[in-house]
């Protein structure tokens, strides 16, 4: 890793920069008024129940951006993958390397765990950051539309029969 950049896990301590990091991804993506989480939330689902871990990237000792990711699993591939949820850098932190330790930081926990795939989405208008995944040599899965529920869906489905 670069001597100015450390990537590190994420501690409960960090709760609140992580969802400062989650806010700030939210304006920059145009969806601040859809978060939700909040410290008590994370804390739960990142630190008691452990559904997903967290990375926070720092430059010159100054918090620069996070990763969150969680396990998938592949049935064609037979194995568990990462799922990246979110990943970002503060834009004045940009351009200086983080991004792509964050990549091989996942790359090499994804080894580790024997994991087939990492896999994420990217809005179809942030040009900048999919320039950035193909130069790493991401694949864009083109024949693929995402599917959601959200609460409302899955209390309606759950309740249907």
């Amino acid at each position: 890793m670069k001597d100015n950049i450390v990537i590190r896990q994420a501690k409960e301590e960090d709760v609140g920069l992580i969802l400062q990091f989650i806010k700030e991804l939210a304006t920059y993506e145009k969806m601040l008024d859809q978060v939700s989480a909040s410290e008590d939330l994370l804390r739960k689902w990142l630190f008691v129940e452990h559904k997903a871990e967290v990375l926070i990237g720092n430059i010159d000792g100054v918090p620069a951006g996070f990763a969150l990711f969680f396990h998938n699993f592949s049935t064609f591939v037979g194995k568990a993958g990462l799922y990246l949820e979110d990943i970002y850098v503060r834009p004045e932190m940009r351009g200086k390397g983080l991004g792509k330790l964050f990549f091989h930081s996942l790359a090499k926990i994804a080894k580790e765990r024997s994991c087939g795939r990492i896999e994420w989405c990217c809005l179809d208008w942030n040009q900048p950051s999919i320039d950035f995944y193909l130069s790493m040599g991401a694949k864009p899965m083109s024949d693929w539309t995402n599917y959601r529920f959200d609460s409302n869906a899955i209390d309606k489905i759950s309740n249907s029969l």
